[in-house]
């Protein structure tokens, strides 16, 4: 072979692997669903800039596309990915994908003799192909790990599955349920936010220990017949449905569908009992209690919650009042599963705060406040509600809501107006909304968040109050 044509190959295979990469990178974000790749990314952009334009230069420039190559597409595609806060993590799925693909263009480059042929297939080709057959072993794999999970859930007779879904709160529903119970019981609960089926098929394989006495699992949606898809792998025994309301509006399209798609996890072929917020429904149903009223004369600071519960007082560190809500379906979970009002009570006072939801932080002689995993509007509210309890300067770095409607954007605006004496806006996704609305003069925008650590550093004081109101990656 000619050293012209191993040149040739070479960047061929560099300029496919680099595709690859950007493709995968994004097929991760997005559960690896192609097409939510194509329309819900919002930087649409990117795809022209990284994807279509190399695509179209590699076809129009000929034997001078090593040129654009090397001192165009490359560096550009460097210094995207170094810039990205949520970087391709190199699962075995991503493995197998590259791998695929450099295969493939090994393969094709050494067998295509025609010319025309290679000029025509020789990016495309591989791609599609790497991707197709990716998917098929993925979905032969996800079929036997799912029924290795499946096998092991029904080996672990005395197991009790509770599984947790809603809008919001089901994080934090999960964390507190799981200390609770964990006083009496051998609980394990899904981590951090794992929530979807593949996810907790993984986690079921891999992490639930045999001696298990109660599974709390996390469920999440994007459309249709994805809760029900956990609930008949998991066949829970108790169900908690929390509070619904106009989260991810872009997948669902209204509430009504919303609901629809939560109330799946009530199809239990072993259902004991479920709780449902008043807000899903109240349609008396088998097995179902409704929860959402029974806690009263709540007050809460930025010290901690005291609420009435069942005309009994309870106190604890977990800040927001909306969490009272969360804490109202674990203890009637807790009492079916036999706590006593005192051990409630002393259960709920030494609750751990849960990390990223309005988790209060000392540090410098500033006092944070990490609400950056709750993205919606109620919670940012209650955030901005207690950060108007502090008597000093108020800073709030936030990227608005993402996935809701610009009505509930206007409104957190509104009540930032009220509160703030900084406002920092990341990313570019609501932008637009935040200068027409923001009636402040101090007011940061950041369209990346390299920057954040330096610009609080120099903006910020000892006695500030800082709010971190959510956290969306860079790539929205």
């Amino acid at each position: 072979m000619e050293q012209s044509q191993l040149i040739s190959f070479a960047l061929n295979l560099v300029f496919v692997i680099s595709l690859g990469w950007y493709m995968i990178t994004l097929l991760q974000w997005y559960d690896y669903k192609f097409v939510r790749v194509v329309t819900k990314h919002h930087k649409w952009w990117w795809h022209i800039i990284y994807f279509i334009v190399p695509f179209i230069a590699y076809y129009a420039t000929g034997e001078y596309f090593w040129i654009f190559l090397i001192f165009a597409h490359l560096p550009a595609l460097i210094l995207w990915n170094k810039k990205l806060d949520k970087k391709l993590v190199l699962t075995w799925r991503v493995k197998r994908f590259l791998i695929l693909l450099f295969t493939l263009t090994l393969f094709q480059n050494f067998l295509c003799t025609l010319k025309e042929a290679c000029d025509v297939y020789g990016v495309f080709m591989p791609l599609l192909v790497a991707y197709g057959g990716s998917y098929m072993v993925e979905l032969y794999l996800f079929t036997l790990y799912k029924k290795s999970a499946s096998k092991k859930i029904q080996s672990m007779q005395n197991l009790k599955v509770i599984a947790i879904t809603g809008s919001y709160g089901k994080t934090s529903m999960k964390n507190i349920l799981a200390q609770i119970l964990s006083k009496k019981y051998n609980v394990y609960a899904t981590p951090r936010s794992v929530n979807t089926i593949g996810g907790i098929i993984r986690d079921v394989n891999e992490s639930l220990p045999e001696e298990t006495q109660i599974y709390i699992c996390e469920a999440g949606a994007r459309e249709f017949g994805d809760i029900l898809t956990i609930t008949q792998l998991l066949n829970p025994h108790y169900v908690v449905v929390g509070k619904v309301g106009p989260q991810h509006l872009e997948y669902f399209k209204n509430v009504e569908n919303i609901i629809r798609t939560k109330l799946e996890i009530v199809h239990s072929d072993r259902l004991v009992k479920g709780f449902v917020h008043n807000s899903v429904t109240n349609e008396p149903r088998e097995n179902i209690s409704f929860f959402g009223d029974l806690i009263s004369e709540v007050d809460s600071t930025l010290e901690g919650t005291d609420f009435t519960f069942q005309d009994e007082q309870f106190h604890t560190d977990i800040l927001g009042s909306f969490q009272t809500i969360n804490i109202e379906a674990t203890l009637l979970l807790a009492q079916e599963f036999g706590f006593s009002m005192d051990e409630l009570q002393n259960a709920v006072k030494k609750l751990e705060p849960i990390e990223h939801r309005l988790q209060r932080i000392e540090a410098g002689g500033k006092i944070i406040l990490d609400d950056g995993y709750n993205g919606n509007v109620d919670g940012i509210n209650e955030g901005i509600r207690l950060c108007a309890l502090h008597n000093g300067r108020k800073v709030i770095v936030t990227p608005g809501l993402v996935e809701a409607s610009d009505a509930l954007n206007i409104e957190i605006i509104e009540n930032i107006n009220k509160v703030f004496d900084l406002v920092i806006v990341t990313g570019a996704l609501n932008v637009a909304i935040f200068q027409k609305h923001l009636t402040l003069t101090n007011v940061i925008y950041l369209k990346e968040k390299t920057m954040l650590q330096t610009i609080l550093g120099e903006q910020t004081y000892s006695g500030d109050l800082i709010l971190f109101a959510n956290d969306a990656p860079n790539f929205i």
